[in-house]
């Protein structure tokens, strides 16, 4: 049997933070629990999570700053970033989504729901594991399910373990129309509640990263996206 997942809770208030590491211990994860952003990329860089739940108001380094480090860091930018927060405006949870947390909880939350969305975040990033050779090929791209690596015309292309999986997920529908609320359901594991505009925000971020999906990925105008059964040959520049 392999160790239980370890999750790192940066979280300055104690009752929540030790309300939510009783909720995942209960739900058979191991936790660890610090509250500081200075403390947090110590242990991080000490060694690395399985998945991070980060507070985002929090003393000498602020959530935010810590998802940027863990993203700009090749050995955890796939790490799954679950962002909490008391504030609750939709800017807010855009800000976070687009410097790569996975998901977004406001405060009151419930600790339910929390452990739901870590699983559903668990299920998604290791769904392919049991095919550990196969590959994906979409014109210069080249997806390994199993190891989780994307290269673009031979370069390895850094995402983030909810952009991989969304990059996955349109890869093996290609042709199809896919709503936004059917991207939500089936990529984030869960009826998510923080509106579709995040299905957006990680289209975004893939077509930055990987810009033969700029033309390839095609937006469907109220509804979501298609990914072109070929990709539209890129333009020699």
């Amino acid at each position: 049997m392999g160790a239980m997942p370890r999750i790192l809770v940066v979280e300055d208030d104690p009752d929540i933070a030790e309300l939510v590491a009783r909720y995942l211990s209960k739900a058979g994860y191991a936790t660890d629990i610090v509250a500081s952003g200075r403390d947090a990329l110590r242990m991080i860089a000490a060694a690395a999570p399985d998945l991070l739940v980060l507070d985002l108001m929090l003393p000498h380094v602020d959530g935010l700053e810590i998802c940027r480090a863990v993203r700009a860091n090749e050995k955890t930018a796939a790490i799954p970033i679950v962002m909490l927060t008391a504030r609750g405006e939709e800017s807010d949870r855009i800000v976070g989504l687009e410097i790569g947390a996975d998901d977004y909880l406001s405060k009151p939350f419930s600790p339910g729901e929390l452990v739901a969305r870590v699983r559903a975040l668990f299920r998604r990033v290791r769904r392919s594991e049991p095919s550990p050779d196969r590959l994906i090929h979409y014109g210069p791209i080249v997806v390994d399910a199993g190891r989780h690596t994307v290269a673009a015309n031979g370069s390895d292309v850094t995402l983030t373990a909810k952009e991989f999986l969304l990059l996955q997920y349109l890869l093996e529908h290609r042709g199809r129309v896919l709503s936004r609320d059917v991207l939500l359901t089936d990529v984030w594991g869960y009826r998510y509640t923080g509106g579709t505009r995040t299905v957006d925000v990680h289209v975004r971020r893939l077509r930055e990263k990987l810009p033969l999906l700029t033309e390839s990925l095609v937006t469907v105008k109220q509804f979501g996206y298609k990914l072109l059964e070929t990709p539209i040959a890129s333009v020699d520049r």
